[in-house]
């Protein structure tokens, strides 16, 4: 008879905490860079905030910044729930965010493993355990570097890591929002309902322990599903700031699903209200509250609301935001007033690198709502386009620094160029920075009847401001690369317009779901679709020295931004030919690099 629980071991290169779009980027990142990584994520399924329990727009720079949407992996995976996902349906969204850990060859992915317990050596981790409930077993996770992703900092108080809750005094780093002195507040948390509309009324009958509203109990937030405000997802269902937004969490859980039933029981029954909502019918709530702040971590750094505003021009940035700092007051749902205050933010604005591993455990980093910045700065760099990034920025740098054989803080000390320049050729974009264009690239005659050609080789892989930074090229037209003599190719690098734009299109202009999810759907809701400005079918040709013309890779039905393709081979010239897009008369590419 078997007595006491099983435990696995896992010898990995970088564990990573937390199974959310930060957590998921990171170990993505390192995994596709030769890292060996375990990623540990306590819920059945992944994508955190975002994902279908929680169910919060992946909200970023785009919202105050043309042509801001975050890439990278990110944008990855945006893209393939455009593709497989035309109506958002949250399980297919579900399985986009499965699939892209669980086939990556070299992530070790844990699901409904909860970490509990840590092995220390000095200032370096050793391992981290977590409790599986699924299988009753413990798995302990040894790895040479951590990352902790987790949003509530679950490695902190384990391990020692020094961290902060709460709101700092303005006088500390010179902010002009906040408290006179500091105190332990923080934003809430909120439960999200979602509802549809149908062709027919519908009627709702409340639990007995729904909060019982009327209008004077909703000032600033009684919601207009019918019109402008369609895309609502009742954020402001919130409490927590003024509790123990970790420790607290069931006993607020209980009280946000009554104001929840509450909320829907006066939309539905109220006599001002229910013709209008007649047809609207309840169609989700969650039960798993959706956190803006709680644990902080403090770095190398702690980005602050001047260093935000001032555009963060900083030597290390990896990664950027712009939301603007969206400060919840705290206390929620309870409050009468405003349940926010939008503070203006630059987009974009810069992130360092230094704010992303740990000042005093050698091995630690972090990346999504815990890192180091204070609560002015963390009001806009906690949403979740902003906290991929950074996970994406985290992966990379875990990655050299386990080939290196150097801390966190060794990269930044020896490796941050390479750090920027690698996360670049990955389709991050790093405001203030240019990409290095590979040499062969750099030499090349560009040969192309298309507008801008030389666009192709300008470093910045996107549209900024008035600069296109992209070329237009007719279908069935190439764009040539010439090196004037036959040299060895082993890569062709090409990215493609994904309309980052796409948030404020004239026919969505005031919705948000089509770069996200939806939340409560109209009745003939329209399908979305891969952006129009995509590439959907081109062809690679390597030109030899006596014009014979080799296809080295050929696609028919692309619908992702940034394409790297391994080939092979001597050739005078390659050649880029765009047959097709979806919907466009023209393509539009931002880089076509040969290495």
């Amino acid at each position: 008879m078997e007595t006491g629980f099983r435990t696995i071991e896992h010898n990995v290169d970088f564990c990573v905490v937390g199974g959310g779009l930060s957590g998921m980027c990171a170990a993505i990142a390192a995994a596709r860079h030769g890292a060996k990584v375990a990623l540990v994520q306590e819920r059945p399924m992944l994508g955190g905030n975002a994902s279908s329990e929680i169910r919060m727009w992946v909200c970023g720079a785009a919202a105050r910044g043309k042509n801001m949407l975050e890439t990278g992996i990110l944008e990855e995976i945006m893209m393939e729930n455009q593709y497989r996902n035309p109506d958002k349906n949250y399980s297919v969204w579900d399985s986009v965010l499965y699939e892209i850990v669980r086939f990556e060859p070299n992530i070790d992915l844990l699901l409904n493993c909860s970490v509990n317990a840590c092995e220390m050596d000095g200032g370096r981790i050793v391992s981290v355990t977590g409790w599986q409930m699924t299988t009753q077993e413990n798995h302990v996770v040894r790895a040479k570097l951590f990352a902790d992703c987790s949003g509530d900092s679950v490695l902190a108080p384990i391990t020692g890591a020094e961290y902060r809750v709460g709101r700092e005094a303005r006088a500390e780093f010179g902010e002009t929002f906040g408290p006179d002195e500091p105190d332990r507040k923080t934003m809430g948390m909120s439960c999200l309902i979602q509802a549809r509309e149908e062709d027919r009324p519908s009627e709702f009958i409340p639990p007995k322990w729904a909060a019982k509203l009327t209008k004077e109990d909703l000032p600033h937030r009684v919601p207009s599903l019918g019109g402008p405000g369609v895309g609502t997802n009742f954020w402001y269902l919130e409490l927590g700031g003024e509790n123990d937004s970790i420790h607290d969490t069931e006993t607020l859980r209980d009280e946000l699903l009554q104001i929840a039933y509450g909320l829907w029981d006066f939309l539905k029954n109220d006599p001002e209200y229910k013709e209008k909502h007649a047809n609207w019918r309840l169609d989700w709530v969650g039960m798993l509250p959706g956190k803006r702040e709680s644990r902080r971590y403090i770095g190398d750094h702690m980005l602050s609301q001047n260093e935000v505003c001032a555009e963060g021009r900083f030597e290390d940035i990896v990664a950027y935001g712009g939301w603007p700092m969206d400060d919840h007051d705290p206390g929620g749902f309870r409050n009468p007033g405003t349940p926010n205050v939008n503070y203006p933010a630059p987009s974009p604005y810069g992130i360092p690198y230094r704010s992303l591993y740990s000042k005093n455990v050698e091995n630690l980093m972090f990346a999504g709502r815990n890192i180091s910045a204070t609560h002015c700065a963390i009001s806009s760099t906690r949403v979740m386009g902003t906290c991929a990034i950074l996970g994406q920025a985290v992966g990379t740098a875990a990655a050299i620094a386990v080939r290196e054989g150097v801390s966190p803080r060794g990269v930044y000390q020896k490796h941050i160029a390479e750090l920027k320049q690698t996360l670049m050729d990955d389709d991050c974009y790093l405001p203030f920075n240019t990409r290095e264009i590979p040499e062969l690239t750099k030499g090349a005659r560009i040969v192309c009847k298309g507008e801008g050609a030389e666009n192709l080789r300008s470093g910045v892989d996107r549209t900024i401001g008035e600069a296109d930074n992209g070329c237009y090229v007719a279908l069935g037209e190439a764009v040539e690369i010439d090196f004037g003599a036959e040299k060895p190719v082993s890569c062709v690098r090409i990215v493609w317009d994904s309309d980052l734009c796409r948030q404020t299109l004239p026919e969505i202009r005031g919705r948000i779901w089509d770069r996200n999810m939806i939340h409560n759907r109209p009745w003939h809701t329209p399908d979305s679709y891969v952006p129009k400005t995509m590439t959907k079918a081109y062809r690679v040709e390597g030109v030899k020295a006596d014009g014979a013309v080799v296809v080295l890779y050929e696609a028919t039905n692309n619908y992702h931004r940034l394409n790297k393709l391994p080939v092979e081979g001597c050739f005078k010239a390659v050649r880029l030919v765009p047959l097709a897009t979806w919907g466009n008369e023209q393509s539009h590419i931002y880089a076509f690099d040969v290495r």
